[in-house]
C-alpha cells in the first residue's frame, strides 16, 4: 500500500508540482487549496506526512500544525513558506513540526525529508504496537456459557464501528467489556476516553462531553476540548449514559447522527471520527417511558446490545476470579497465598450484591487480614461478620436484646458453615425445626449474605 502524503498550499502550480514528484517517488499524493479544506481531509483520510504552507486562506498553516500536534501528533508535518524567517521556522518547530523548507523548494532536500518523516511515522507506529503487546492485555475472567457467547461476539463487535449499548448491575465490568472492544478493533491505537457520565455535576456535563470557547461561562479562561474531542479517531465509553441530561443526549444524539459538535459557548462545527460505546445499569426503556431519556438516543446507542450477567447468574466463575484476584493481590503483597475448597464454597454461596467489584475487594481484604498462608472458612468469616464470627465476644454497653440478636446470628453462621451452608442440617444440628431457622435466617438478615441449600 502506497504512503499517503497530504500537500497544501493556495498555489496550484506549487501542488501540481510537489504532486507529480511525489507521485514519481511512488508515494500517493492528495491536495488542498486551503486550511478548512485540509483539516477536512486530514479528518478523514489516514495521512502518512502533511506538506504544509503557512500562508493558507480561511485557516492558517500554523493554526492547522497545532490541531494536528494536538490530535495527530504521530503524522509528521513538513512547514513551507516564501516568508522563511529564522522566527518562523523555530515558532514552527515549537508547535511540533518535523521541518521546515524555505521557498523556493529544493525538490531534492523535499523528497530526502519526506522520506525520512514517513519512515520516522512508521517507526512511530511500529513502537505504539509493540507497547500494547506487551501491556497486559484486558482480561474478562469467565468460562461459564453465558460470559462465553459474550466473549465470542466481542472481536465481530469491534470490527463494526457500531455503537454498543452494555446493560447490566453495577460491579459486573461493563467498562472492562468496553475496553475489550476497544483493544480488538482497528482503532485500538487511538483513544480510549472513559466519562463518567453520573459524577459530573449536571451544570458541566456539557463542557466536559464537547468542550467549551474561551468566555462561554465564568471561568472559561481558555478553549478547552472535551471528551468527543479527546477521543477522535478512537472509542469513547459514556458509563452511567442514563443519568445525562436531556439537553446533553440530544448533543450526544447529534453526534452520533451528524458526527460533528459544536463547543459550549462556540458556532465552530468541529467534525469528530468516534465509535460510541455506552453503558447503564438502569432500565432505559423505563426512563424513556417517564420522558427521561431520549427513544432516538436509545435506538442510535443500542446498535448492538451486549447484557452482562450478574455474579449471581454465573457462580461457577467464582473459583476462576477468587484465584485471579488472590494472585493479583498476594503479589502485590509480596506473598504466596492459597485458598482452601471450603472457603470457596463458602464464598460460592455468599450474594454478591455488588457482583465481581464486590468480590474483588473482599478479596484483597482477606489478603490483607489473613496472616496465614492458607485462607480458611474461619477467615472468611472473620471478614464477612468481623463480630458474628468470635462467639466469645464481650457484650459490654450492649442491651440484653442486642446481645441476644449477635449471639443468635453468630451461632447460627458458624453452624451453617459446619453443615456446608444445608439448612436442614443445621436445623438438626441446633435441634430446632426447620421452619424455625428459616424465619431466624431472615429476622437477622443472614439471607442477604448467603445464600442455603435445603
Amino acid at each position: 500500500m502506497k504512503n499517503k502524503i497530504l500537500v497544501v498550499d493556495d498555489e496550484p502550480a506549487i501542488c501540481e508540482t510537489i504532486s507529480d514528484i511525489l507521485n514519481d517517488e511512488g508515494y500517493d499524493v492528495i491536495t488542498a487549496g486551503d486550511g478548512l479544506d485540509a483539516e477536512k481531509k486530514i479528518l478523514t483520510t489516514d495521512m502518512d506526512a502533511v506538506i504544509l504552507d503557512v500562508m493558507l486562506p480561511f485557516k492558517g498553516g500554523l493554526d492547522l500544525l497545532d490541531f494536528m500536534h494536538s490530535d495527530l501528533p504521530i503524522v509528521p508535518v513538513v512547514i513551507i513558506s516564501g516568508h522563511g524567517n529564522i522566527k518562523l521556522a523555530v515558532d514552527a518547530m515549537k508547535r511540533g513540526a518535523y521541518d521546515f523548507i524555505e521557498k523556493p523548494l529544493s525538490m531534492e532536500r523535499l523528497i530526502s525529508t519526506v522520506r525520512n518523516a514517513v519512515r520516522i511515522k512508521e517507526l512511530q507506529t511500529e513502537n505504539i504496537s509493540l507497547r500494547s503487546k506487551l501491556e497486559k492485555p484486558v482480561q474478562f475472567i469467565g468460562e461459564s456459557p453465558i460470559i462465553r457467547t459474550i466473549l465470542d461476539k466481542l472481536e465481530n463487535i469491534a470490527q463494526s464501528n457500531a455503537s454498543v449499548l452494555i446493560t447490566g448491575d453495577n460491579g459486573t465490568g461493563k467498562e472492562m467489556i468496553a475496553r475489550m472492544i476497544h483493544s480488538q478493533g482497528a482503532r485500538k491505537f487511538h483513544a480510549f476516553v472513559g466519562v463518567n457520565c453520573a459524577a459530573i455535576p449536571e451544570t458541566l456535563i456539557e463542557s466536559e462531553l464537547f468542550g467549551h470557547e474561551k468566555g462561554a461561562f465564568t471561568g472559561a479562561h481558555k478553549q478547552k476540548k472535551g471528551k468527543f474531542e479527546s477521543a477522535h479517531k478512537g472509542t469513547i465509553f459514556l458509563d452511567e449514559v442514563g443519568d445525562l441530561s436531556l439537553s446533553a443526549q440530544a448533543k450526544v444524539l447529534r453526534v452520533l447522527q451528524e458526527r460533528e459538535l459544536e463547543r459550549v459557548g462556540g458556532n465552530e462545527v468541529v467534525k469528530v471520527d468516534v465509535v460510541v460505546l455506552a453503558a447503564t445499569n438502569k432500565d432505559l426503556t423505563e426512563a424513556i417511558r417517564a420522558g427521561k431519556f431520549r427513544q432516538d438516543l436509545y435506538y442510535r446507542l443500542n446498535v448492538i446490545p451486549v447484557q452482562i450477567p450478574s455474579l449471581r447468574e454465573r457462580k461457577e466463575d467464582i473459583p476462576m476470579l477468587i484465584d485471579f484476584f488472590i494472585d493479583e493481590f498476594a503479589t502485590k503483597n509480596g506473598r504466596e497465598v492459597k485458598i482452601s475448597k471450603p472457603a470457596v464454597n463458602l464464598l460460592m454461596n455468599k450474594t454478591w450484591p455488588g457482583n465481581v467489584r464486590e468480590l474483588r475487594n473482599f478479596v484483597q481484604r482477606l489478603i490483607v487480614l489473613t496472616p496465614s498462608p492458607v485462607i480458611e472458612p474461619e477467615d472468611v468469616l472473620k471478614c464477612s461478620f468481623p463480630e458474628e464470627a468470635n462467639l466469645d465476644t464481650k457484650y459490654e454497653n450492649q442491651t440484653l436484646k442486642d446481645a441476644k440478636h449477635q449471639f443468635e446470628k453468630g451461632l447460627i453462621i458458624n453452624r451453617l458453615i459446619k453443615c456446608g451452608m444445608n439448612i436442614t442440617k443445621a436445623a438438626e444440628s441446633l435441634e430446632i425445626e426447620r421452619t424455625y431457622l428459616h424465619k431466624k435466617i431472615k429476622e437477622l438478615e443472614i439471607d442477604k449474605e448467603l445464600e442455603f441449600k435445603e
